[in-house]
């Protein structure tokens, strides 16, 4: 196996252990889901209609249960806006399970189920979404059988709703700018205000119709994009992700997905900012894809034939579209759309494997369609739609897929631009397989077919960064043999633990990557670093349920993990991450340059508040039990502590204390467990006094009955700011006036614990 496809066979397992959406049931594409509600009313369904047709509030229903887990008091009302008649017996759901209890089912609070009012083959969305999933970040979606009130309302779509968590969990945020690029109000013909990015100027007025913001702020980015995409394109790449809205273009077109940003609405998108400054699409909505919906904007595709031919660069001359006209006038996106385009096509159209997700996706549901008595098409439809014979649906109508799809493919690649001759890409060698971080790395290729100085390797150092590009060169000046002998080369520095990178070639006529679905894949270049050994460091204590022990530096009582150094050496924890489940072991790392001192505590907050002062792991801890791991990138677990249900206020720490089992007892926040009990009262802490606090110089410790023998004082980040192990006075004066105003823990002779205000 060559060693760029040693490298992807890697990375697929790895986003197998990392990516914890794929093992969520919730979503399993082999599986149908049981969703029952139960209101208290029996006029439930006018109650939705009002709500509907008015404010679109929820409905408080009295449960709802999905897969046999029942949840309490849930918000439930109904959604969309063409799919949607206050006369239909089948109306979309939306089901928010927090909107009056802090509650989730696998981590999900949004439950979005689609009625599929457009689609007699019940597969267009799903087998649209498992495409998309390959080349861009994409929704996840499957099928879910619906009760309300114990009568079964048919089969739905359930599909992952683009939230604040599913940004999170792709984009590695989620305050920044958010948008759904459909109108508020819904689309129709008398729609003037679409959310085409066209700039309307300086004003959010002339943009809040057509886009919904779902941010507490945002829309002066959004306006600077579209400043930018029609006014600047150059500078596009610094505000716009541009390799994902190619492959959206192209996934949109190919799949005659009209009903889009590419049709007459422009519309079904979302766009959220990450952290880099650049926003990101997602699609949404495939519901009509596959050639149901006909109205490009500038032509009605009536006929199936029609949508056979539709051409692959629809609205490339078009002002009225900017991201398809100005992307595409630039020579080298063009090139990069044409490549994304063909890879679609090949993987996924001339193979047939569409197909063959769509078969298998009907053979899972075909009884519970039978079942279904309120579905909007026959079985027999259900049936044939999937082949080559079209359904007539009022004003649009449903090509059969397999027709459409075989037209498609047929004219499609007899066009120039697919059978052009395209740049190769082979032989992809690193100068050394596991390089030292902070090292330079060559990288060679074997490129034919391409123009001069159009190699370029694109690479980042995790996936919260864009990719940089630097060029290749075939110069036998870069590590790549003689000149001019089709070998490029270049060398690029190793920052991280993981280096992703592809190679994009263009020639006169079109693109090509390696990997060919980049950027959504790449190749990884594993570094070499030192590990802390097994036992070096160990998980010491933990408070899964901090109800009024010790807060964190906001005043907050939050969830948190102490980890002690066993050795008498400082630890570096470079390249260390923790988690809470096995899933996904790469949840949150540690920052560079963290050390433990020998013989130390580091308390970590587990409470997702990454943006506060401290340490605050991108997790919470469940007061009904699971995991917290440290674990290096390359699987290398070196601790893990599996714990179930916890008491309020109660630690479940060590005894002995850094190696012996786990015991519930008081907490020890940042202190030796030795010797606690659940009812430990000790005679020293009895008669131990401590005065002026708050301070603004010192505290006075003093203990009439036994000698204070150690003190160390603490920050509320676990760290040591002083320490005393010979004191051995009855009396003794500790000097906080160097310190800055805050909390402050003062240990004394390792079991009594004092929190000191300095003011």
């Amino acid at each position: 196996m060559p060693f760029y496809m040693k490298t992807i066979f890697k990375l697929l397992l790895l986003l197998l252990i990392v990516n914890p959406i794929y093992s969520q049931t919730f979503y399993n594409t082999a599986t149908i889901q049981d969703i029952r509600i139960v209101f208290a009313e029996t006029n439930w369904d006018a109650l939705l209609d009002a709500q509907a047709a008015g404010a679109g509030d929820y409905i408080a229903a009295q449960s709802v249960t999905i897969n046999g887990t029942v949840f309490y008091t849930v918000g439930v009302k109904y959604k969309g806006n063409s799919s949607y008649n206050p006369n239909s017996n089948k109306n979309p759901f939306h089901i928010e399970l927090d909107t009056y209890v802090n509650q989730d089912y696998q981590g999900y609070t949004d439950v979005k189920l689609s009625n599929v009012i457009f689609d007699p083959t019940f597969v267009r969305e799903t087998t649209g979404y498992s495409i998309l999933r390959q080349y861009m970040d994409a929704p996840l979606s499957n099928y879910a059988n619906v009760y309300v009130n114990g009568v079964l309302k048919g089969l739905y779509i359930n599909s992952e709703s683009i939230s604040k968590k599913f940004v999170n969990n792709h984009f590695y945020s989620n305050t920044n700018a958010f948008f759904s690029c459909s109108p508020p109000a819904g689309a129709n013909p008398q729609t003037i205000n679409l959310p085409n990015l066209s700039y309307q100027g300086t004003l959010s007025t002339s943009y809040d119709t057509a886009y919904e913001i779902k941010s507490l702020a945002g829309w002066d980015d959004l306006i600077n994009l579209t400043n930018i995409l029609n006014n600047n394109v150059s500078n596009i790449e610094s505000i716009l992700d541009v390799d994902r809205a190619l492959w959206m273009l192209a996934f949109d077109n190919i799949f005659v997905n009209i009903d889009s940003y590419i049709g007459r609405f422009k519309q079904n998108y979302y766009l959220y900012k990450d952290n880099n400054g650049r926003f990101n699409p997602v699609v949404w909505d495939l519901n009509m894809s596959f050639g149901t919906f006909s109205d490009t904007g500038t032509l009605n595709l009536t006929s199936t034939t029609a949508k056979k031919q539709l051409s692959h660069l629809l609205h490339s001359g078009d002002s009225d579209w900017p991201l398809v006209k100005k992307l595409l006038e630039i020579p080298t996106y063009k090139k990069m759309y044409l490549a994304h385009y063909a890879t679609i096509l090949a993987e996924n159209i001339t193979n047939a494997s569409y197909l063959t997700t769509a078969n298998a996706f009907q053979t899972l549901i075909s009884s519970s369609v039978q079942a279904d008595t309120n579905k909007f098409y026959t079985y027999a439809q259900f049936q044939s739609n999937i082949g080559t014979t079209d359904a007539a649906l009022g004003m649009n109508n449903a090509p059969g897929i397999t027709g459409l799809m075989t037209g498609r493919n047929t004219y499609l690649t007899a066009l120039t631009d697919f059978t052009n001759t395209k740049p190769t890409i082979s032989n992809i060698t690193l100068s050394t397989q596991n390089p030292l971080i902070n090292s330079n790395v060559s990288v060679t290729a074997n490129v034919i077919n391409t123009n001069s100085n159009a190699v370029f390797l694109c690479s980042r150092a995790n996936n919260t960064l864009p990719f940089t590009k630097v060029a290749m060169f075939d110069d036998g000046a870069h590590n790549d043999g003689a000149a001019n002998d089709n070998v490029y080369g270049v060398a690029i520095p190793i920052t991280s633990v993981f280096t992703q990178y592809y190679i994009y070639a263009e020639n006169n006529n079109i693109g090509k990557f390696s990997p060919e679905r980049a950027e959504h894949e790449f190749y990884t270049i594993n570094a070499s670093y030192p590990k802390i050994l097994a036992g070096e460091l160990k998980i010491n204590e933990i408070m899964a349920q901090n109800t009024s022990t010790i807060t964190d530096d906001n005043g907050q009582y939050e969830d948190w993990i102490e980890l002690y150094n066993n050795t008498s050496n400082t630890l570096s924890l470079d390249n260390l991450f923790m988690s809470d489940t096995t899933t996904n072991l790469l949840k949150w790392q540690f920052p560079s340059g963290l050390t433990i001192p020998a013989n130390s505590y580091l308390i970590v907050w587990a409470d997702q508040d990454l943006t506060q002062t401290g340490l605050h792991a991108d997790f919470k801890l469940s007061s009904v039990g699971e995991s917290a791991i440290l674990s290096y990138p390359d699987g290398t677990i070196i601790e893990s502590v599996t714990f179930g249900a916890q008491t309020a206020d109660m630690g479940y720490a060590r005894i002995p204390n850094g190696t012996g089992n786990f015991v519930i007892q008081a907490p020890t926040f940042n202190a030796n467990n030795q010797g606690l009990s659940i009812d430990y009262v000790g005679e020293f802490d009895k008669n131990l006094k401590s005065y002026p606090n708050p301070t603004s110089d010192f505290i006075v410790l003093s203990n009439a009955t036994s000698p204070i023998e150690n003190i160390a004082i603490y920050n509320l980040q676990g760290q040591l700011l002083y320490q005393n192990k010979h004191v051995n006075q009855n009396q003794y004066r500790v000097d906080f006036s160097s310190y800055a105003t805050g909390v402050y823990l003062l240990n004394v002779n390792d079991n009594s614990k004092i929190k000191v205000v300095r003011n």
